[in-house]
């Protein structure tokens, strides 16, 4: 089947795409590439996925594109290059990232993860699609102060603009489960890290500026915990819902919804200190951080801590790396890219 990957040249985008196509997937990648963040990164992501599929015999096709631009989703639906089957699922990674950002930029978000949502689930809508999977985020918990967040949990009081914009993404999305029966899966990513990340990632910036001998800033004097969860946990939560779409069911989950509408916590479930998280860095890398603290950003929270029952309960798995595990992978990673 042909699987559409939106922002396909992205972190959590690229190894998803490198997963389908090893397990034989016809993959279509979609990503304007913007300059978010640096576009070299973005694409030699492509560069290395055309490889694989090359060596793995496998099928990718990448067409840069906007999800704001809707005639070019539209052409991207009809794709039939290379006698493609028609898409089926859909996998929905685009959009405007960052909390701060957010702040600085609102209408990059309502641009892209508001108009450009819609553009995508109305063609999943016109197309009858099997399954639409789209990336939340646990921003979306706000300033909830129980924890661990549940999804059944309210989430009515965003503390950013990111945050409102993918609160509002689930909103829509259950509007057309409701309406059109088209079966949506949203994802509550909880701090994803690994390597390929982005570079406005704590994981990355600290191990950057450490190795650059330069100072890095610690926001609420490092009085944070966060629920870092490693890239292959999240790629195999996705690559097992691929192939479980919501039911009509008041009894799996805790949407309580009778539309075919889920929501799930994507989290490793044992938040971290943040200064354990440095430690960490600081002890595979053998250099110490230069450390300047400073007191919280607008639109941060001090705590994430994700349940994943509902998750565990529907494909049978969640996400456990260990912190020192995959912070190394990630650091083994930049230390070869950066050389």
């Amino acid at each position: 089947m042909s699987i559409l990957i939106t922002g396909a040249a992205g972190f959590i985008g690229y190894h998803l795409s490198k997963r389908l196509i090893k397990d034989g997937f016809e993959v279509i990648g979609f990503d304007n590439l913007n300059s978010y963040y640096d576009k070299k990164l973005k694409q030699d992501r492509i560069h290395n996925l055309k490889k694989i599929a090359n060596e793995e015999e496998g099928i990718f096709e990448f067409e840069k594109g906007d999800i704001v631009n809707s005639n070019q989703l539209k052409d991207i639906f009809k794709f039939k290059k290379n006698s493609f089957s028609k898409i089926k699922i859909v996998i929905h990674l685009a959009a405007q990232a960052g909390v701060r950002y957010s702040i600085e930029n609102p209408k990059a978000y309502i641009e892209s993860n508001l108009v450009g949502f819609f553009n995508l689930i109305e063609e999943c809508k016109i197309n009858k699609i099997d399954h639409l999977i789209y990336a939340s985020s646990s921003s979306v918990y706000g300033g909830n102060i129980k924890l661990p967040f549940l999804e059944s949990d309210n989430v009515d009081h965003p503390i950013s603009l990111y945050a409102a914009t993918k609160k509002s993404n689930e909103l829509i999305a259950h509007s057309y489960s409701h309406l059109f029966n088209l079966p949506t899966t949203g994802l509550r990513f909880f701090t994803v890290y690994g390597p390929w990340g982005r570079p406005d990632m704590a994981l990355f910036k600290f191990t950057d500026l450490i190795v650059k001998n330069k100072p890095i800033s610690v926001f609420n004097y490092g009085k944070m915990k966060r629920d870092f969860t490693f890239i292959d946990d999240v790629i195999e939560s996705i690559f097992l819902l691929i192939k479980k779409p919501p039911v009509i069911s008041n009894n799996i989950n805790s949407t309580n919804t009778k539309a075919p509408y889920f929501i799930f916590n994507i989290g490793n479930s044992k938040p971290i200190d943040l200064m354990q998280y440095i430690n960490a860095i600081e002890s595979i890398l053998g250099k110490k951080a230069n450390i300047k603290f400073k007191q919280m950003q607008p639109g941060d929270v001090e705590s994430t801590f994700a349940n994943t029952d509902a998750l565990n309960n529907w494909i049978n798995f969640k996400p456990s790396t260990p912190i020192n595990l995959g912070v190394k992978k990630f650091i083994d990673w930049y230390l070869e890219y950066y050389k």
